[in-house]
């Protein structure tokens, strides 16, 4: 493998909703590490896109009377639509009804088939369509799902094919001992090492078609249609022109994955399994995201507390969004949003801290006509301890080394006064360690926050600088 190539892939939200803050968090994550991984010099593969199968978006698009393709075209460009408003640089954005994915997709069952992987029964399964997954008794509370508490859960009995999970728990176990760091956080591989630990189960990876028509044809049999997460978890391979084995495939293959906490044993056991089965290197690495809670609570449509990213970015702009998500959440544990929050960060973080700084600094120059040559420098120090930072993958631990040098920047700015000093020299002394110090956060803030960091750039990088327009307004009511 190529270390100076690098494929990152989210999952595919299913286009049933408009976007919430929790993707939008997943998505925003990823753009900084294939952000950062550019920097490096890398070769960078960056992967979004959607999922477009399944009964849950046939059953929607029928009660509102339209083609489900219709449908799905729909909400898969609101999806799109989040690489404007956030910022991102993907490279690539797939959608599972593109015609090559599903051509993709049956030559992947091809090949598990082949292997001896599939195979076709009876069975009785209860079933949550708000998962499109099968549930346990264990995996049910009173009954329910409890992500999606108050759905009905399905009772469907009917002749499917399954996978042969369970010819792959010795084989999974041996990977994650091999690859200690294969999931992270480290707990997470715990999870998921005990999960196949207790033994795998064959899962159903179709549907009959006559129930449900909305999926890949199964090759061979116009009976059935695939399962829409056997379907769905191929994209990661046929975003890079899989089954073509050469051009991007070969160049980037195998990747990282990013995916929330409710991902996990899709991810990190089913996808893995997928991919032995048809003779496919695993993926890299698998970070497993916390969720996102409001005011305490898991965030629901029903409850009525669901974030829309583009509302945040409509109010605070995009890269006050982008702060708030990457600074103020956890990655990989549970966090909670409010409204309150975010604007104590904005005016905290943004509008009193690097905002003012930029504006005090650059007014002083400007009005004491001071023209420095100072150009972006290698503060070894602080770039040390955001690549630590990094390569653990703590966002906001990275942003606290740049927000703590800018803080340091502040007090410096404060204790020297330079608006009291007289001699334009000794004036000059302060404002230019300022300003470097300045410039210098500001390379490092690019994948965090592009278009903030690009205009203190092009602001600091001329030899009188200006002020120019407030970075973060302050907040009206």
């Amino acid at each position: 493998m190529d270390k100076n190539k690098f494929y990152i892939t989210t999952t595919l939200p299913y286009v049933n909703a408009n976007p919430h803050i929790g993707f939008a968090a997943e998505i925003i994550r990823a753009d900084v590490l294939a952000r950062f991984a550019r920097m490096q010099s890398k070769d960078v593969f960056f992967n979004t896109g959607t999922d477009e199968h399944g009964l849950k978006l046939f059953t929607k698009a029928k009660k509102q009377g339209i083609e489900v393709k219709k449908y799905c075209d729909k909400y898969a460009a609101k999806f799109d639509n989040l690489k404007k408003a956030l910022n991102l640089s993907y490279d690539n954005f797939i959608r599972t009804t593109d015609e090559h994915h599903i051509k993709a997709a049956q030559e992947f069952w091809k090949r598990c088939d082949v292997n001896g992987d599939i195979y076709k029964k009876n069975y009785k399964m209860k079933y949550c369509i708000g998962c499109e997954s099968v549930k346990t008794d264990s995996e049910l509370d009173k009954g329910e799902c409890p992500d999606h508490p108050g759905k009905k859960i399905e009772i469907i009995e009917e002749e499917n094919y399954f996978f042969k999970w369970s010819n792959y728990q010795e084989k999974l176990l041996k990977f994650y001992k091999k690859n200690s760091d294969f999931v992270v956080p480290g707990h997470r591989l715990n999870e998921i090492r005990k999960f196949v630990e207790r033994g795998l189960e064959d899962f159903s990876i179709s549907r009959l078609k006559s129930k449900m028509p909305w999926g890949v044809p199964v090759p061979g049999d116009d009976e059935h249609v695939m399962y829409v997460w056997f379907d769905a978890l191929v994209n990661y391979v046929s975003a890079l022109g899989w089954p073509n084995e050469d051009g991007k495939y070969k160049e980037f293959w195998p990747g990282m994955q990013v995916a929330g906490k409710d991902n996990l044993r899709f991810q990190t056991a089913m996808w893995q399994a997928m991919l032995m089965s048809a003779g496919l290197p695993n993926s890299t690495q698998v970070l497993i995201f916390g969720f996102i809670t409001s005011g305490g609570q898991k965030m629901s449509k029903s409850i009525g507390n669901v974030v829309n990213p583009l509302d945040l970015v409509e109010r605070y702009g995009t890269d006050a969004t982008r702060y708030y998500l990457l600074a103020e959440l956890k990655p990989f544990e549970d966090s909670d949003y409010t409204k309150e929050k975010f604007e104590t960060r904005y005016m905290a973080d943004l509008a009193n801290g690097i905002g003012n700084l930029v504006a005090r600094t650059s007014n002083l120059l400007e009005k004491n006509e001071i023209e420095l040559d100072i150009k972006p420098g290698s503060d070894k120090e602080l770039l040390g301890a955001i690549n630590l930072q990094m390569q653990k993958y703590c966002f906001d631990e990275a942003l606290k080394v740049l927000w703590a040098k800018l803080r340091e920047m502040d007090e410096f700015i404060t204790a020297k006064a330079p608006w009291k000093i007289k001699d334009k020299n000794e004036i000059k002394k302060v404002l230019e360690v300022v300003a470097q110090n300045i410039l210098n956060v500001s390379v490092l803030l690019q994948p965090f926050m592009p278009a903030t960091a690009d205009k203190i750039m092009k602001q600091f990088s001329e030899q009188q600088i200006k002020k120019g327009e407030s970075l973060f307004p302050r907040l009206e009511n």
